[in-house]
């Protein structure tokens, strides 16, 4: 029953059997760059299918955030940063591969926390660099189909909150997760806002990534913790959606705060 106990780790065995004893109805990988070589597909594949035998059904693998310190930006430049550009295309499309033979999710970011002069600079205007955000999701969409699905960002690239950006979302009929914490911040905190934006989008949403925050910077703190106000958000979502508690952890063996964010959300939606 939605909202469901979502539990996110690394392909980390140790990490992903701290989560399972909790009987997790979803689960989601944090991938790394290390997750999509050879080697790296393997064992990835090995831990899907380890987890599925458990008995989750709903799983999800989160795009490698990063490559070479920097974060994995679908609007990478091929010219300038080819070595970047060919690591998010052929991973991108070995982890599509991955959740159509598996019968699992990708979550692919539209953008990360990118700040307005950098892209200026790569773009020459914010309305270039989401025409190129935009057709790389067209193409991704047309590679995975209903195993694929994109997150908002805190860059204007593609910011859940901004009309614009979410009208183009609607019109390209994206399979979508909303990070609760994302809008938020590029709401500047606005609780009336964030309610909006989930609305407006909820049909489109297959995922959610339930994190509270203080709607300034990316702070991911567990629900309750920030300014986020849960209650008036509950007829906002889309209950045929999946969710994860994406929360800072103290530990990472240790999921204490993904669980107490799942009781502080059944509490405050009196479920």
């Amino acid at each position: 029953m939605f909202p469901y106990l979502g539990l996110k780790a690394s392909t980390n065995q140790k990490q992903i059997d701290e989560r399972l004893q909790y009987r997790p109805q979803v689960f989601e990988f944090f991938t790394t760059s290390d997750d999509v070589t050879p080697q790296g597909l393997d064992h990835l594949k090995q831990m899907i299918g380890y987890v599925q035998k458990s008995g989750v059904e709903r799983v999800v693998m989160h795009h490698p955030m990063k490559f070479n310190g920097q974060h994995n930006e679908v609007s990478v430049n091929p010219d300038t940063d080819p070595e970047q550009y060919q690591f998010m295309m052929n991973s991108s499309k070995a982890l599509i591969k991955v959740a159509q033979q598996s019968g699992t999710q990708l979550l692919i970011h539209g953008g990360y926390n990118q700040p307005v002069s950098e892209i200026l600079g790569k773009f020459g205007s914010i309305s270039a660099g989401r025409k190129i955000v935009l057709e790389r999701l067209d193409y991704f969409k047309s590679l995975g189909g209903s195993n694929v699905m994109f997150e908002n960002s805190i860059s204007p690239l593609f910011d859940f909150g901004d009309r614009l950006v979410e009208s183009e979302v609607l019109k390209h009929h994206y399979r979508l997760c909303y990070d609760t914490s994302h809008g938020f911040i590029v709401l500047h905190g606005d609780n009336q806002k964030l309610q909006k934006s989930m609305a407006h989008l909820r049909d489109q949403i297959v995922h959610y990534h339930f994190v509270d925050s203080m709607g300034q910077f990316h702070d991911s703190l567990t629900l309750g913790q920030g300014a986020i106000d849960w209650q008036p958000l509950k007829p906002m979502v889309n209950r045929k959606a999946t969710n994860i508690f994406e929360i800072n952890l103290k530990d990472q063996f240790d999921c204490r705060e993904m669980l107490e964010s799942y009781e502080y959300l059944k509490k405050v939606w009196n479920l």
